[in-house]
């Protein structure tokens, strides 16, 4: 094996391993990504589920007041 097959075998070797970090940095950013809008979905949901709440007992005792 000359001088030159060892430098393109590194060469191509190194390749590799920069595509499969690539590939990894890609993959860890889209589970983070996806993690972020689980979290705004959450969130999102149990503002929903407050204001739904909050919004009958509102609306008794707006009808208390104007009952009396």
């Amino acid at each position: 094996m000359g001088m030159k097959d060892q430098f393109q075998d590194k060469a191509e070797e190194l390749a590799n391993k920069a595509k499969e970090k690539a590939g990894q940095g890609r993959d860890e950013s889209r589970e983070r990504g996806q993690g972020r809008r689980d979290e705004a979905a959450r969130e999102r949901g149990q503002q929903r589920d407050e204001t739904s709440e909050r919004m009958p007992r509102e609306e008794d005792r707006m009808d208390q007041d104007y009952d009396v």
